[in-house]
């Protein structure tokens, strides 16, 4: 049985275990009880399931995020603002030289569609790929009753105006009663004191942003807390390890809040090691263009990321006009 999910590029077939198979260009997508495989003539290439629907998730509610998503070493997507590349074995020298690597692009919404009938369809009651690894559950074995979670939690439900103020109409966590994270309870969260002079009540407010991020039960994924034009400052809680390596097409500032993440960076073109990283709370670094990087926090940690959304940057870097590093020494 096949039912179309795109006229042009994809289909969905059934397998023998219940889950569906997804085809998108010349990829095939299926899964079994333990692993993703994915075909796309040339080779195949498996991912333990728990990662690849890990990594598929954020893809997803990132919208796939500024540059490169690594799932792993051989497969991942890269953002063109409106098209996505979805590439297999392209960053990895063995596949490069046995002349199996291969890449195709297809508009955002056409892969949105088939990666999100993906994880409706490969994801069961009982696992979550967004939560905390104490809680994430497992993917592994036969298909089960349709997933109750919502994978897209955390990323849609922005507030109208500063967090608390009138006009925000989005229910807050803290107000919804969403608990502290245990990994933050050694934390203190003061309410701001804020005194307004006559004439500017309800225009004048604060919160400690950090007992906002501190209740949330998703990890690495980042919401903007501040927009001022195209400079973003993007806050989020870290536990365990990245689900993804990231590869950068812009620069972007990291400022450790608290605790500490292990970055390991690696050149982005070939996945060669280029160093390594322990930021603790209170220091800033600089994650270049040219690089990908995977994050490790031995515990929930809480990090603050400056991205600059200006359209213009990806081409500028590729061609050269601009280092790809932002500070020279």
């Amino acid at each position: 049985m096949t039912r179309a999910i795109s006229e042009t590029t994809s289909t969905r077939t059934e397998s023998e275990l219940g889950y569906a198979s997804y085809r998108l260009g010349e990829y095939q997508f299926s899964r079994d009880r333990n692993f993703v495989r994915i075909d796309w003539g040339k080779a195949a290439h498996l991912i333990p399931v728990d990662q690849f629907m890990a990594a598929l998730a954020r893809d997803i509610g990132w919208k796939f995020l500024y540059g490169w998503i690594f799932f792993d070493d051989v497969f991942g997507t890269v953002n063109h603002y409106g098209q996505v590349e979805v590439f297999a074995g392209k960053h990895n020298p063995a596949y490069i030289q046995a002349s199996v690597a291969h890449a195709e692009t297809f508009p955002t919404e056409e892969i949105l569609a088939v990666f999100r009938a993906m994880t409706q369809d490969w994801i069961s009651e009982g696992y979550d790929p967004l939560a905390v690894p104490t809680q994430t559950g497992s993917a592994v074995g036969p298909k089960g009753k349709p997933a109750s979670v919502s994978l897209t939690r955390g990323f849609t439900t922005p507030a109208r105006r500063l967090l608390g103020m009138s006009g925000d109409a989005q229910p807050r966590s803290d107000a919804a009663g969403q608990p502290i994270n245990p990994s933050f309870a050694d934390l203190t969260f003061d309410k701001p004191e804020v005194t307004v002079e006559p004439g500017f009540e309800g225009q004048l407010h604060a919160v400690n942003v950090f007992d906002h991020i501190a209740r949330s039960e998703v990890t690495w994924i980042p919401s903007t807390v501040s927009a001022t034009r195209d400079s973003l400052f993007c806050m989020s809680s870290e536990e365990h390890m990245l689900p993804v390596t990231h590869g950068n097409d812009r620069p972007e500032w990291f400022i450790q809040l608290t605790d500490e993440i292990h970055w390991t960076i690696q050149d982005k073109d070939t996945g060669s090691a280029r160093g390594r990283v322990i930021m603790r709370a209170g220091d800033v670094c600089a994650m270049p263009a040219d690089i990908r990087h995977k994050g490790y926090a031995p515990r929930r940690a809480m990090l603050l990321v400056l991205e600059n959304a200006c359209a213009e940057l990806p081409e500028l870097y590729a061609r050269g006009a601009l280092p790809p590093y932002p500070v020279e020494f």
